[in-house]
């Protein structure tokens, strides 16, 4: 196979052999720690050079203008910006007076490697100076899956062949200059020095340590960062600790001889809050430090990779066949991780917490993709995450209100709840995501049977947003139930009558409330819903309008989709993709032209509400329109053509959601990772090649595989289980490696999985003709890469 990755393909590892400052803020995002609280951008030790430096703290903002050329009603006032907060990772080095910097001297050797298994950030570097003298550099980084404030470096420096004076420079420092994309003045004025200085300190000793606090300028948050340290050289060693209000800083100076070392451990304990006191914060960030060098640093190796291995035990996933395959499926699974291990009530947004891309917001890309793979790898992270949305409730209650609805209107997207989109048609519009939230909860509540999730957080969800559906939607005078005037995921179709996708998820959360009020009684009471309201959804959800051209035998992307004229895809050069930067929303919304999958997302959310004809026919219709401008789209294409039968095509569309970012092919990994494309990964290959749904309390597949890959393994979680799926070409075999019996459904047949593994046969697939795409948007072809 020819390997186009610029990390190689080790099946644990992503190893960069070299720096290249062309595409240093893509390595950056790709080499990014975070555990969900604390997020560490991949930048180099010594601070400089770097694309973009960011260190975060999940949901530490600031707040921003939106500017508008003209105003209206329930527009929003005020943006949320996720802000780079005080950088811990800063350890410089003087070799003989000369910093270390790789732009200059001489770089021998430079290695980077990001450990899945241990959840590290190794670098080596070999560097002589602009005079002469050589060092060895090795540092190793972690941010702490265990202990959720911490994180640490070891770093290590060795002369090669002299003795050299050596003096590293170990710092905390906040207010980063940052470039700043906004052309409006007033939000980057508000961005580029957002930390205002409350409290610095400084102490020496054994363990020299500081400390320094800040409060946003504008939404008022106060955060702390201390940083604490282990050092040991040789007998001729001087150290001292000093701070200033944006600057904290350990100065150690050392006469090193040829073979011996100088090393430190460096300590972080980050923390925020909207309301804890200065001095809280000082102790609670102390106590971070105290915690961690309680442990020490192997003792923190130890936790995080026991913490990996317990996650991969039921995690895991297997390709033979695609060297590149398996390693991007492994980095997705182990970014995913780390964006919700530790969220604890907070957000995972659109790019995790490895760059400031979206503002950092998160959309409904979590619920809808992010979700589904920690629901069955990492279920503790996915109620996090839920739970964190019935915590912000009540701004989604009052935003119904002033948006003349009842229930809850979870806003498209937002960092502390409020609604920051600024374009309503392809923002406010887009209501679905409070289905997509519905149906999160409900997927969780089944895979875990969590039934204290149940009454406290999933009833309450399920409540707030059928209460939306039934005053958004009304029934017409044939009794149909419409949702009129709204956007779905296609964002190049907005503001439209009955979008299929909506109606079905509209649909399910409906009839899902009602069963689970109906369940849940007394719970239900006390959130004030009546027979007559449980029974107000159930007649919505059955009378919903789903469209349906009876002339095309598909179903429309919404009201009158199949009747607009197609776009004029073969007079559209490459270069103007994607097309909203190159053509007017106008243009857009009245053709034929999807952004990305739609009604085959419906397919695949709920595809008990088509027939096998409707899929197939439904699935070619659309993929002769859909141009993947959205990251979003290729892993539900990879799914659905696997389930009817296309599976070249669900090859490629796999490859194209797990490389989003390992070959950078949307050109914007620069500013973070794509979570919800990582999780494509995952879903391409469990939820199409592994033909995996659920449902009911039960797991079904319908596993098949395309040429090229030749097994398929995959672990997931359900009810207190670990599951074992091993596809072959002919064959699929389960085992059940932990929990009590239960059944599974392979290919329509039940199958009674206890303590034996269980082997049977895959049926065999008829082939069918291959559907066509829009003029250069035929996806790369994976096969004939091998």
């Amino acid at each position: 196979m020819i390997t186009n990755s610029p990390y190689g393909a080790e099946p644990w590892c992503l190893t960069e052999s070299h720096v290249d400052l062309d595409v240093l803020a893509q390595s950056e995002s790709v080499f990014a720690l975070s555990n969900g609280h604390i997020g560490l951008r991949g930048n180099l030790d010594e601070g400089e050079p770097y694309g973009l430096p960011g260190t975060y703290l999940n949901s530490l903002y600031e707040v921003r203008p939106l500017p508008y050329a003209e105003a209206g009603y329930g527009f929003p006032d005020e943006g949320q910006t996720v802000i780079n907060v005080t950088n811990g990772k800063v350890i410089r080095l003087l070799v003989n007076d000369e910093p270390f910097d790789i732009r200059y001297g001489s770089v021998q050797s430079h290695t980077r490697t990001l450990d899945l298994r241990a959840g590290t950030l190794t670098r080596t570097v070999v560097w002589t100076s602009p005079a002469g003298h050589t060092v060895q550099v090795e540092s190793v980084r972690l941010v702490s899956l265990t202990q959720r404030a911490v994180a640490a470096i070891k770093y290590t420096v060795k002369p090669v062949d002299e003795t050299l004076r050596l003096v590293v420079l170990s710092e905390i420092v906040a207010n980063e200059e940052v470039p700043v994309s906004t052309t409006d003045p007033r939000a980057a004025a508000v961005l580029a020095s957002p930390l205002v200085s409350e409290e610095h300190q400084a102490s020496d000793g054994k363990h020299p340590r500081a400390v320094l606090v800040h409060s946003t300028r504008m939404s008022k948050l106060r955060m702390a960062c201390a940083m604490a340290h282990d050092v040991k050289g040789p007998r001729l060693m001087t150290m001292g600790t000093e701070s200033f209000p944006d600057l904290g800083r350990l100065t150690v100076a050392a006469q090193v001889k040829a073979g011996e070392e100088l090393s430190l451990v460096k300590y972080l304990g980050y923390g925020w809050s909207s309301q804890r006191s200065r001095s809280a914060l000082v102790d609670q960030v102390h106590g971070a430090l105290a915690a961690a060098q309680l442990t020490g640093w192997e003792g923190l190796i130890k936790e995080q990779r026991e913490y990996l291995d317990s996650f991969w035990e039921g995690a895991d996933v297997e390709v033979d066949g695609d060297v590149e395959i398996q390693q991007a499926v492994r980095f997705g699974l182990f970014h995913i991780m780390q964006a919700g291990a530790r969220a604890e009530y907070r957000p995972i947004p659109a790019k995790g917490l490895t760059g400031n891309g979206y503002d950092g917001h998160t959309f409904w890309d979590t619920e809808m993709f992010v979700l589904p793979v920690l629901t069955y790898t990492l279920p503790g992270a996915a109620a996090d995450a839920l739970r964190w949305r019935y915590l912000v409730m009540d701004v989604a209650q009052d935003h119904a209100k002033e948006l003349g609805l009842a229930g809850a209107a979870f806003p498209w997207r937002t960092i502390r709840g409020q609604e920051t989109s600024g374009y309503w048609p392809a923002g406010t519009a887009a209501f679905h995501i409070n289905a997509a939230i519905a149906y999160a909860a409900m997927k969780y509540i089944d895979a875990t049977a969590d039934e204290a999730f149940e009454k406290e957080v999933g009833l309450p969800l399920l409540v707030e947003t059928a209460r939306l559906w039934r005053s958004l939607g009304q029934h017409d005078a044939q009794g149909k139930f419409r949702i009129e005037g709204v956007t779905g995921p296609d964002e190049y179709s907005a503001v439209k009558d009955n979008n299929v996708y909506t109606n079905l998820m509209a649909q399910a959360n409906l009839s899902s409330a009602a069963d689970l009020a109906e369940k849940l009684q007394e719970v239900a009471r006390e959130l004030g819903v009546t027979t007559e309201e449980a029974a107000a959804w159930r007649d919505a959800a059955a009378d919903m309008h789903i469209p349906f051209d009876s002339r095309l035998e598909v179903h429309p992307q919404h009201d009158g989709f199949t009747q607009y004229a197609r776009w004029d895809f073969a007079g559209t050069p490459e270069e103007n993709y994607p097309l909203l930067l190159h053509y007017p929303y106008f243009q857009l919304y009245r053709k034929q032209v999807v952004k990305q999958a739609d009604l085959v997302l419906a397919m695949q959310m709920r595809g008990e509400a088509f027939t096998p004809e409707q899929k197939r026919r439904n699935f070619d219709y659309y993929e002769a329109l859909t141009v993947r401008d959205s990251s979003l789209s290729a892993c539900t294409q990879a799914v659905m053509a696997a389930e009817v039968g296309h599976l070249d095509l669900a090859y490629d569309y796999l490859a194209e959601a797990a490389f989003m970012d390992l070959q950078d092919r949307e050109h914007n990994t620069k500013d973070g990772l794509h979570i919800a494309s990582l999780a494509g990964a995952w879903t391409a290959l469990v939820g199409g090649f592994g033909g995996m749904r659920c449902g009911s309390g039960q797991l079904m597949f319908s596993p098949r595989l395309p040429p090229g890959i030749v097994g398929l393994s995959f672990r997931l979680r359900y009810r207190d289980r670990i599951v074992h799926v091993e596809v072959r070409s002919r064959e699929a075999t389960y085992s059940l490696l932990s929990g009590d019996s239960m059944p599974i459904t392979h290919h329509g047949q039940q199958v009674s999985l206890g303590t034996d593994p269980v082997t049977v046969d895959i049926p065999p697939i008829e082939p069918l003709p291959s559907p066509s795409q829009p003029a250069g948007r035929v996806p790369q072809s994976r096969r004939s890469r091998q």
